[in-house]
């Protein structure tokens, strides 16, 4: 086996990505709510040897479709860090809406749980109706959301480097739990956060749970140049992500980080079948179930940032709408995915282009074969260190990735045939070192 390998990460979607997943006869119904469901679907990709289960989450209820973000992921990760042992386990927690000591003692809290299996996905927030969930009228602007980003880290880690080697004694002889000359206040005064410290908790079984941000804009890019461990990016096109690969290992190198110490995953939707045709006649019995736009109209909108109202199906869709930094309803980093998506189909009609399936991740429909050699074709040429996977249904296409994707990755030489790491950090390759 080649010593790098790819990272393979599943983004636990409720039912699955599809709108239809959850209507198929198969489907868990109440998966948006069911401790049980996200269990099962961790044990399921551990058996596969996965190197996490991802969850996403928005603090708000979507107002059409079906509810892919309904329990707390702190709450859900803990279900799942309790049903298996080897797997990473990371969720995303906003730095607008959390403030960094909360932050810091939950993810230390998961990774003793979970023996160092924790990874932190920091996210900042734009949705308006999570604002509003939080009390925020009117949301901060993206400048001001990534540099209370950028100090909600610097608070974060600090807290978990807070208590120095040694500070934990336990020794019932002398009746020292703990050396307090050891555990030092980090007496952090920012703009946005003043927090003393220290943190109540000793280091975690991997000193730091593992850092991951979705890079995309220009401020998502810096604040992953900086701190993040594991990149989720959006690309659609291989030009275009091995120039933001390029883009982004270079700027982890100007902050004096190895740029090997930063791994780079852009989100894939497959649809696996025995053969190509196989696998369309697959999401087109998905897709028949929602009608021919359904729900989907609205979800392409949201995800180009845009009102559903201004969109007339049956034409192709008006560039001048998509704003620069995305829309409304947009997720950061998505906007550029978004403009340079319409900008090569701008001759095909909105009904179309919503009709084509989950926006913002690139859709793989075909053989396991055209699958693997894709996934291989992207890790060895720069353009991903490895990806995160939305399956159209869950459990049944992780299943079938694992049955018929990962053995040929494993021939190819490029995925792992067991776990060979305890934490997180040792399974990516960026152990701790404290600051």
């Amino acid at each position: 086996m080649s010593e790098r390998t790819l990272h393979l990460n599943v983004n636990v979607i409720a039912s699955g990505a599809h709108p239809a997943a959850w209507r198929l006869p198969e489907a868990n119904r109440r998966a948006f709510f069911d401790p049980a469901h996200y269990a099962n679907i961790a044990r399921i990709a551990e058996a596969g040897l996965f190197d996490t289960a991802f969850m996403a989450d928005n603090s708000f209820l979507h107002p059409d479709g079906y509810p892919n973000s309904g329990l707390d992921p702190i709450v859900t990760l803990s279900a799942m860090a309790a049903a298996t042992s080897r797997i990473g386990l990371v969720g995303s927690y906003s730095t607008t809406f959390h403030h960094p000591y909360g932050i810091a003692r939950t993810f230390a809290s998961l990774d003793h749980l979970s023996a160092g299996r924790i990874g932190w996905n920091v996210v900042t927030s734009r949705n308006k109706p999570e604002g509003l969930n939080y009390g925020f009228s009117d949301l901060p602007d993206r400048d001001t959301r990534y540099g209370r980003a950028l100090e909600a880290v610097e608070v974060v880690t600090a807290l978990w480097d807070s208590w120095q080697p040694g500070a934990l004694v336990l020794d019932p002889a002398t009746g020292i739990a703990v050396d307090r000359d050891l555990i030092k206040p980090i007496d952090y005064v920012g703009e946005h956060f003043s927090v003393a410290g220290p943190l109540q908790l000793p280091p975690s079984p991997q000193g730091r749970p593992l850092i991951t941000q979705a890079g995309g804009s220009e401020g998502g890019l810096d604040l992953a140049a900086r701190f993040a461990d594991a990149v989720f990016t959006s690309a659609l096109y291989i030009e275009p992500a091995r120039e933001y690969y390029a883009k982004l290992k270079a700027a982890v190198a100007r902050y004096g980080r190895s740029p090997d110490s930063i791994a780079i995953m852009p989100g894939i939707n497959p649809v696996i079948g025995s053969t190509e045709e196989e696998a369309r006649r697959r999401i087109a019995e998905h897709d028949e179930i929602v009608g021919p736009v359904g729900g989907q109209l609205e979800k392409f909108a949201k995800w180009v940032g845009v009102d559903p109202a201004a969109l007339d199906p049956d034409r192709p869709f008006p560039l001048e709408l998509l704003e620069p930094t995305g829309g409304t309803y947009s997720s950061v980093g998505f906007d550029t995915a978004a403009r340079l998506y319409l900008e090569r189909n701008r001759h095909r009609t909105v009904r179309e282009l919503a009709a084509a399936g989950r926006q913002g991740h690139r859709n793989l429909v075909g053989s396991a074969e055209q699958v693997a050699d894709d996934l291989e074709n992207w890790f060895r040429t720069g353009a991903a260190d490895g990806f995160v996977i939305q399956f159209d249904t869950l459990p049944g296409g992780l299943e079938l990735f694992i049955e018929h994707v990962v053995p040929l990755l494993q021939k190819k030489g490029i995925f792992r045939r067991e776990y060979g790491e305890n934490t997180l950090r040792e399974r990516f390759g960026v152990p701790y070192i404290r600051a």
